[in-house]
């Protein structure tokens, strides 16, 4: 699933690529993209004629403002993507599910071959209600960022194993399977430790490696695995994947100890890590 580094390099390009741009058409061809409305004429009806005034984002959502107060919601789930095309003749992905065409010319693309993303369309007012979960998301760790001594009063209470509560959306938003555990690596913190018991000193290694470690993995545009799933809004893979320390490198060497990096099953899902670094 894109995490918050490849939804940030998503969200910057569409500042450049569809900012100022008005709607022509928008054509819809599985109803499950844009599920929260009744029907497909009425998620058209939202967009079509409109111009995009702002792009945000909230933890792994895109959020693309209208000259209406109305805003465009993507998540992009466990496969999507968004591609700016420039000949809006040129073949469509097969998953294709919803494009935007605009006025000056070329398209934007969702595509989900997994069909676990969305688009929908909403008022500021109305949000909460038609989608609460934005309203229950943590902080986010690059915008606005906090004081440590702040992030330490909220590590303290929690009693939580740190892979769960870096990933839990509802204390911090956008960091997911990968970022977590490259972000433990680097603060050279156990998976399993629970987040009340840290030091002064882990804590603030903690903090510095979440906001480095998601820093630099923006300026290699996120991270693409052996599937490509993620790709920018050129098409292009993110580079990140060749700067991870842990995260799918199982029987690798560290490189930091040269012992070899473990993976793990945790509630379901895999996690590597360094035994010897992570303590």
């Amino acid at each position: 699933m894109p995490e918050l580094p490849e939804v940030e390099t998503i969200k910057r390009d569409l500042e450049k690529e569809v900012l100022g741009k008005r709607i022509k058409l928008v054509d819809v061809s599985l109803d499950r993209a844009v599920r929260r409305h009744p029907n497909v004429a009425s998620f058209k009806s939202k967009l079509e004629g409109h111009k995009i005034s702002f792009v945000k984002r909230r933890g792994k959502y895109l959020l693309i403002g209208l000259d209406n107060d109305d805003m465009l919601i993507v998540h992009l789930g466990m496969s999507g993507q968004l591609l700016i095309v420039k000949r809006t003749r040129d073949a469509r992905d097969a998953h294709t599910h919803v494009v935007v065409r605009f006025t000056q010319g070329g398209e934007l693309r969702f595509v989900d071959p997994r069909t676990f993303g969305e688009m929908f369309v909403s008022s500021l007012s109305q949000l909460e209600q038609i989608a609460p979960e934005l309203n229950e998301l943590g902080f986010d760790p690059l915008e606005g960022q906090m004081s440590w001594i702040n992030f330490d009063q909220l590590l303290r209470q929690k009693r939580t194993k740190l892979k769960s509560l870096l990933t839990d959306q509802k204390f911090v938003a956008g960091i997911g399977n990968i970022y977590s555990d490259e972000i433990l690596f680097a603060a050279g913190l156990r998976y399993d430790r629970i987040s009340d018991t840290l030091t002064t000193q882990e804590v603030r290694r903690l903090y510095r490696a979440m906001v480095e470690t998601l820093s630099e993995a923006i300026r290699h545009r996120g991270s693409s695995l052996a599937d490509e799933q993620y790709k920018d809004l050129f098409g292009e893979v993110g580079d990140y994947q060749s700067q991870h320390q842990v995260y799918g490198r199982e029987s690798q060497p560290c490189r930091r100890c040269h012992n070899k990096i473990v993976r793990l099953k945790v509630n379901g899902r895999p996690l590597f890590m360094c035994e010897h670094c992570q303590i």
